[in-house]
């Protein structure tokens, strides 16, 4: 009897985060499906074949291919930037073209500079796309840390889906 609760308990913990791996997590479907004006959109794992080095880190949990009935509607990288003592969390939301339509900070740890979660100082990442810079993109006095790293991680995840559409991933 103890065996078969032991075999349930691991079976649904496998099948848990078999489900859980294809999806973003719910700040980030709530965002995507806000963004579109989707119900239920599809999240597929994008998987960088070895070889292909980015600068942003992209594994099977941060970079989804966002689906709708069957179409391609965008995508959605999620990850953690430096700040001054801590991380942020932040999203990046791109058309099917690979434009960004949406960024936000998620989670701002820090006591100062959670002034970079605002949405007009984020509107200035809206529309760029790969070879773009962020040399408009606006200073905010008293979070020049997280001002930089998060044109530093926009920038990089720029840099990433540019590369990844050369070769052909996405």
């Amino acid at each position: 009897m103890m065996l078969k609760n032991f075999l349930i308990l691991i079976t649904s913990f496998i099948a848990l985060t078999v489900a859980l791996g294809n999806s973003p997590g719910k700040k980030v479907e709530k965002e995507v499906e806000d963004v579109f004006e989707l119900e239920n959109p599809t999240y597929a794992s994008v998987n960088v074949p070895k070889g292909v080095k980015t600068p942003s880190k992209i594994t099977s949990q941060n970079f989804f291919q966002i689906n709708s009935n069957g179409e391609l509607v965008g995508y959605v990288y999620q990850d953690k930037a430096p700040s001054k003592t801590a991380q942020f969390d932040y999203l990046v939301i791109f058309d099917e073209n690979l434009t960004i339509v949406k960024t936000k900070v998620l989670v701002y740890r820090e006591e100062y500079g959670g002034e970079i979660g605002s949405r007009r100082w984020l509107r200035q990442f809206t529309g760029k796309s790969s070879g773009d810079d962020m040399y408009d993109v606006a200073a905010i006095s008293g979070a020049t840390i997280s001002v930089r790293s998060m044109k530093n991680a926009v920038s990089d995840i720029l840099e990433t889906v540019g590369i990844l559409r050369s070769h052909n991933v996405i």
